[in-house]
């Protein structure tokens, strides 16, 4: 990653972004509930339920993409680094560490006086190859990686002690049948490097919320398997204070059922909940493998995979809107238990769903403007 990223000239971004907000704010209805009526702040709709926020990329807090930064600050209170505090960007070679695109995350999240959260300190995947290996490139040692665990996390959670609030200390360690993910750091180390990882996160910053966070652990297996690591870890004395849930929803999953076993779960555990990571795809699904032997020059592939490539038709707008309002009541429903609820992304040009493909997963559109989704996730609050 470049070391000049935040400072470079973006007249050409900002400019469009001028030109497509104009193009919205021409177009927009002036029905009640339309893009062009007064917006009410999600922050403050859902105040006294829990904090609302958004993961943030570089071009949000270093000025480049001004129209995203002006939704963040009037619709958030805490935010999420997308990527800049993942081992791959911050740490990217031994004995040098990257802080400036994290400085200016930290530095956009004072300012607006936001709750702030490190993501995330051990993780299997976007940690760099060297990492577990030695000068002849041969795997380390359980204590050699161990010392490297905790030289990492002192140094990153050091640098922010008393800035960042919150870390997701241990990223997706779960498989979907609820066992551990065969990672290196697991393979190396052993069972025990998640509760070494909380262990040395403890001591490098005492006063920081400590999570795990992970998809899918709504689901029966993968739950059962969180519910029991979040328990070992309580048995070992150590310190955990949330359980954050990647909600990458869809227009079928979660279910109702499924979040109310969720949060049935989580409640005897004594711990908070997050909504960490929350989008919802329109598309039909593919997954990795998949994707790279779909032919998207073959039409009937695109009409298949890619079917709303110049917008999304009313009727889905429709149908996103009433999905949305779904999982927002579930949430509303559950305010009790959840501390945040973090939307993973601004606006649907950025979200990390397009792929190739164009998504529409978020709540403000292409041009910055605020999606039937919007109002219907509004809604939930004011019908509680």
């Amino acid at each position: 990653m470049k070391s000049n990223e935040c400072f470079k000239t973006s007249c050409s971004i900002v400019l469009l972004s001028i030109l497509l907000v104009g193009v919205g704010c021409t177009v927009a209805s002036e029905q009640p509930g339309s893009a062009s009526s007064p917006q009410a702040a999600l922050k403050e709709v859902f105040k006294k339920d829990f904090l609302v926020g958004m993961a943030v990329n570089n071009n949000v807090v270093c000025g480049n993409d001004v129209n995203a930064a002006a939704i963040v600050e009037k619709h958030c209170n805490t935010i999420t680094s997308e990527n800049v505090m993942k081992w791959g960007p911050i740490h990217p070679e031994p004995n040098r560490y990257y802080f400036e695109a994290a400085d200016k995350y930290v530095e956009f999240g004072q300012k607006n006086k936001m709750f702030i959260v490190g993501h995330t300190l051990v993780w299997y995947h976007q940690t760099p190859p060297w990492v577990f290996v030695d000068d002849a490139n041969q795997p380390l040692t359980r204590e050699a990686l161990l010392a490297r665990m905790k030289e990492h996390i002192f140094t990153v959670m050091g640098r922010y002690k008393g800035k960042v609030k919150g870390y997701d200390v241990v990223n997706e360690a779960l498989e979907k049948d609820g066992t551990l993910r065969r990672s290196k750091w697991q393979s190396i180390i052993g069972d025990d490097y998640i509760a070494k990882a909380f262990e040395y996160a403890h001591e490098a910053d005492p006063g920081a919320e400590l999570y795990y966070n992970d998809f899918d652990i709504d689901k029966a297996d993968k739950l059962e398997g969180c519910v029991r690591l979040v328990k070992e870890l309580k048995a070992k004395g150590l310190r955990i204070d949330g359980v954050g849930l990647q909600e990458h929803a869809d227009m079928n999953y979660p279910s109702r059922n499924e979040l109310e076993k969720f949060f049935a779960a989580m409640k005897p555990l004594g711990i908070k909940v997050m909504i960490t990571e929350l989008d919802v795809s329109v598309l039909p699904w593919m997954d990795w493998f998949a994707r790279r032997r779909i032919d998207f020059n073959d039409v009937n592939e695109r009409k298949k995979f890619n079917p709303y490539p110049n917008g999304l038709p009313d009727e889905m707008q429709r149908k996103l809107a009433d999905r949305y309002a779904e999982i927002f009541s579930e949430y509303v429903k559950h305010a009790d238990q959840i501390e945040r609820v973090t939307f993973w992304g601004v606006y649907d040009k950025t979200s990390w769903l397009n792929m190739g493909r164009s998504n529409y997963p978020l709540l403000f559109d292409r041009n910055y403007q605020p999606k039937p989704a919007f109002w219907a996730v509004i809604k939930t609050a004011k019908e509680k």
